[in-house]
């Protein structure tokens, strides 16, 4: 019976080590931008309730963000963007799942700024496509800031964009992440 007591309190121990290195946020800002060059309008959206999720001992992380959060200035162009290009009834969200390549680079524990480089699969209506990107980690006591930005070639991801709005609307949208992590407890 001491020994098995022994053994919990081991588990236990070291699964609170592993909360100890995730880091999480519900907030995450994503501003889209899809202005075509020629275009007198901006077409650009944003959404300030992305959710992400780091583990620091392995690197390993994911993204996700429904489309209905991301808001236009304009209602109409909202609209068109939820239900004639990411037709977000059906495909409600958009997600990254993926890894920081260099993460012997990155001590989420020591103050200070790091350059990520991060790969994964990054999925857009319905279509999941590899992505390779750079992030910026600002750590800063016990939270880490990141930011991101890259760019997606909408026919990539398969969303079409109609003939009479092809001079207003970029073939591709440039997207900034800004995420502010905390650490996981349990």
């Amino acid at each position: 019976m001491k020994n098995l007591f022994f053994v919990a309190l081991i588990v236990m121990g070291f699964t609170s080590i592993k909360a100890q290195d995730k880091y999480f946020t519900k907030d995450a800002s994503i501003n889209f931008d899809a202005t075509a060059k020629s275009s007198p309008e901006t077409i650009a959206g944003k959404s300030t309730t992305g959710s992400s999720v780091i583990d620091g001992a392995t690197g390993n992380m994911e993204f996700a963000v429904l489309i209905k959060s991301i808001n236009f200035e304009k209602a109409l162009m909202q609209e068109h963007f939820n239900e004639n290009y990411l037709e977000s009834s059906k495909f409600p969200k958009a997600m990254f799942k993926g890894k920081i390549d260099n993460l012997k680079d990155i001590n989420f524990k020591k103050d200070g700024t790091y350059k990520a480089n991060i790969s994964g699969n990054l999925t857009i209506h319905g279509v999941t496509k590899p992505v390779k990107t750079t992030a910026n980690f600002q750590v800063n006591g016990q939270r880490i800031n990141a930011t991101t930005d890259f760019s997606v070639v909408m026919k990539d991801y398969k969303v079409s964009i109609p003939s009479l709005v092809k001079d207003k609307v970029a073939k591709t949208a440039t997207l900034q992440v800004e995420a502010n992590y905390q650490q996981l407890k349990k």
